[in-house]
């Protein structure tokens, strides 16, 4: 279990929790293994199957604490709340922000300065880990090109401008990315990014990671009581999670894309993996996404200190964190958006 602002994440799965007077106790295996006074709290974040007492989701229900379940993995189930008025008031602000001209594209800014700047981070880190095996010069110049979009993504007057500089600097950022590949360079080539469908074993692996993230990101938007559907840099469009898209700019480099090296340059994927279809769309085979799914919940068990609460948390906890800390931006508790700049 893990107390992060005023949410209670508890994490293991085979966790139950209940009431013992004004404390929420968390029991494993009939053990308790941990409790914290209910009124400091004003959320609640599940992902185990044991449940939850009734007397507690009763003093949740009338303290107007939420209490969200997901499964182990980290996929949506269910939030039960008591008085809606929490949660109404903040998607209020929510959807008046992302029509509000000003705010909308503050929100944008910043996650996208998150993007470029974590984007520049991961170049900045194969320069000094691996000299000898990478073109050192045109990495750097990729990474200067990132710094200097900083100072005009910072500037933007507008999104159409703030997507005019994200395309650059993503251009610019996958131009260099083969440089990243340290093993197996002849079966793993990377030309760019290309989608729907991708059209090599490293698109591929990036698309399904991506997906895996936003799946992530959507459940931490839910738990809060956000609405993913409705963002502030992405357009509004039926069936699309515009703010989980917009909520993922900041995390792809700095985990997705290193989480798909560190597949291949360990060699945990092999070109067999993969199959071609007549459309030029490659695929995954069954054996390899369940290994990229293994691989992926071992990642997000890794401990790290959050560059914002200066707390440690797992990576998988980080979505969970950025959407509190977005959900407190909006409701006024924060000035901006602190997005997740990775140091």
């Amino acid at each position: 279990m893990k107390k992060l602002l005023n949410t209670l994440y508890v994490t293991s799965e085979n966790s139950y929790l209940a009431l013992d007077g004004e404390n929420v106790v968390v029991f494993e295996e009939k053990q308790e293994i941990g409790r914290l006074p209910l009124h400091n709290l004003e959320g609640i974040v599940s992902f185990g199957y044991r449940g939850t007492s009734p007397a507690l989701m009763g003093a949740c229900a009338e303290r107007n604490v939420s209490l969200c379940y997901l499964t182990p993995q980290g996929k949506f189930l269910a939030r039960i709340t008591g008085k809606t008025k929490g949660n109404v008031v903040l998607r209020q602000q929510q959807y008046a922000g992302s029509k509000d001209p000003q705010i909308s594209l503050d929100i944008a800014k910043n996650c996208i300065l998150g993007k470029v700047y974590n984007a520049r981070w991961v170049l900045d880190r194969a320069v000094r880990d691996h000299p000898l095996q990478i073109d050192t010069e045109r990495v750097k110049t990729a990474e200067n090109f990132l710094q200097n979009s900083l100072d005009l993504i910072q500037k933007s007057q507008s999104k159409d401008q703030l997507r005019g500089y994200e395309g650059e600097a993503a251009s610019i950022y996958f131009g260099v990315f083969d440089q990243l590949i340290l093993q197996q360079k002849k079966d793993f080539s990377f030309q760019g990014r290309n989608k729907r469908p991708p059209q090599d074993p490293i698109n591929a692996l990036l698309s399904f990671v991506y997906t895996l993230l936003t799946n992530t990101i959507t459940s931490a938007l839910e738990s809060v009581g956000l609405d993913p559907y409705i963002g502030y840099l992405h357009t509004d469009r039926p069936g699309r999670v515009s703010l989980s898209l917009d909520m993922i700019e900041e995390l792809r480099a700095v985990l997705a894309d290193r989480f798909v090296l560190s597949l291949i340059n360990k060699k945990m994927v092999t070109k067999k993996n993969f199959s071609k279809k007549e459309n030029g769309a490659v695929l995954m085979d069954d054996d390899l996404r369940r290994k990229v799914l293994t691989e992926w919940q071992n990642k997000k068990k890794e401990v790290i200190t959050h560059p914002y609460l200066k707390e440690k948390v797992e990576w998988g906890m980080v979505p969970y964190v950025q959407a509190m800390l977005l959900a407190r931006h909006l409701r006024g508790d924060l000035d901006g958006y602190p997005v997740f700049l990775w140091k």
